[in-house]
């Protein structure tokens, strides 16, 4: 798998493809999800699509592959198939997993929802959310690389807004020192708004945030990211 990474990091997507069906683990559908991210990166949306076949066949009930071939979908501005792997995925009984982010403290272990208002802290997290997304706010209005795609209406934009990873940091800014890192774990893939809000909350608030999602630990630091904007 890392191996496959590595090549499509390089961009050479077909040799990443031809050392999978080589290999004895051309069976293992992590190899493939691996593959099909940097299809999503590299926009191959053909190579993509082969690709998300092959981990339905592997897998059929998890939500994963079918996730990503309808943000390559999406990213390459085909509608009508992103909304036909909708379609597919409620045929099928197909349902994607909820997001899930969770934050160590000295009272314990925290843990989020999107949209999440059940912690006792729930006012006092949304309102250090708000000052959050405010001061992200003046970073992107005089710098517009990498912003939100006008597609986004505003409920999503305001879901998105509230995704687990987002409440998590936003409890540790709350509670950690300064000196601090702040540490969340997800089990889902990191969005592409959540990666880019993380960037900027680590340049607004001055802090290090580490988050670990289901594909790799990402080191957020005075704007950017450790895995350069490739996971």
């Amino acid at each position: 798998t890392c191996v496959v990474d590595l090549l499509g990091r390089a961009g050479r997507l077909a040799d990443a493809e031809a050392f999978i069906r080589d290999s004895i683990f051309h069976d293992e559908p992590v190899i493939w999800r691996s593959l099909l991210a940097s299809c999503r990166i590299h926009r191959d949306m053909e190579r993509g699509q082969l690709v998300a076949d092959r981990i339905m066949e592997l897998q059929p009930s998890s939500s994963a592959s079918y996730v990503n071939l309808y943000n390559i979908y999406l990213d390459a501005g085909e509608l009508s198939l992103a909304s036909k792997i909708r379609d597919v995925m409620k045929e099928r009984g197909v349902k994607k997993e909820p997001g899930l982010s969770w934050i160590e403290l000295r009272s314990g272990v925290h843990s989020f929802v999107a949209g999440d208002k059940c912690h006792p802290e729930s006012n006092t997290i949304y309102a250090k959310l708000a000052d959050m997304l405010s001061k992200i706010d003046k970073l992107t209005a005089t710098d517009t690389s990498g912003t939100k795609s006008d597609d986004i209406t505003r409920n999503e934009q305001s879901w998105m807004n509230w995704h687990s990873e987002k409440l998590a940091v936003a409890l540790g800014l709350i509670h950690l020192p300064q000196s601090a890192p702040i540490r969340v774990m997800k089990n889902l893939r990191v969005c592409r708004d959540c990666h880019l809000a993380m960037k900027l909350i680590s340049k607004s608030e001055n802090r290090e945030i580490i988050l670990r999602d289901a594909i790799r630990f990402h080191h957020f630091r005075d704007g950017s990211c450790s895995c350069a904007d490739y996971w």
